[in-house]
């Protein structure tokens, strides 16, 4: 039953469409980015464009974002924040340990996807320009989701009184078993079509989570009357 609804929560998560942006002059800019990222591309779309597109005064524009590359870096950057936040969500929902890491993984994979899917290339090759901000932001991007995994395990191993070895270095390689499926090096349409991607973000998913969690060992419980040396 537990299984049944946890599968159930985590497909109405990852089939959601990306949260609607709060009315703020930042986010309409951010907004507006990215449509011209799908239409145009980021090399022939200008400040200008964006102004336009946003329709706010390209002063307001330079208010918020001081060039061009900070306006398309920044949108990279709010849907890792935003994914961040689902993924906390399931990190405290239903199910197994096991279970919240693959739905976790899962919705990684899905969630970048639909953000991109109107995308016609790559983001290594829309960002082939801003090469090293670009791969500088990814880097921070993935330390972040990083830790968000890391939590999952330390939080259900001070609950369950069983301890992930290295929680850190098994985070990032979770993150690592399903980067392959992200849209950096390949676009939507070369990664496949949306039910294909998600079949293979669940099998990696259950691979990679049992080798993981296979040998938990059990954290030492302090003696009686004494006080744990490490607090």
């Amino acid at each position: 039953m537990i299984l049944t609804e946890i599968r159930n929560w985590s497909f109405v998560m990852m089939k959601a469409p990306p949260e609607p942006a709060s009315a703020t002059a930042r986010d309409t800019i951010l907004d507006a980015a990215e449509s011209l990222l799908g239409r145009y591309g980021y090399r022939k779309t200008t400040m200008d464009d964006i102004a336009r597109e946003a329709r706010i005064g390209k002063g307001t524009t330079y208010l918020h974002f001081r060039s061009k590359e900070e306006v398309f870096l920044t949108t990279i950057d709010r849907i890792v924040d935003r994914l961040c936040e689902r993924l906390r969500l399931i990190a405290v929902g239903p199910g197994t340990l096991n279970e919240r890491l693959e739905a976790m993984l899962v919705d990684r994979v899905l969630y970048r996807f639909d953000c991109v899917s109107h995308y016609p290339a790559s983001l290594d090759e829309i960002f082939a320009s801003l090469r090293l901000s670009y791969l500088e932001r990814r880097g921070r991007n993935l330390e972040k989701e990083s830790a968000v995994f890391e939590a999952a395990l330390l939080g259900s191993s001070s609950s369950t009184g069983e301890l992930i070895p290295d929680a850190r270095d098994a985070a990032e390689a979770l993150l690592e078993s399903t980067n392959s499926l992200l849209p950096y090096g390949l676009s939507p349409r070369e990664l496949g079509n949306r039910n294909d991607v998600e079949r293979r973000a669940r099998r990696i998913a259950a691979i990679v989570v049992a080798g993981v969690l296979s040998s938990p060992t059990s954290v030492p419980k302090p003696a009686a009357g004494r006080r744990n040396p490490t607090t």
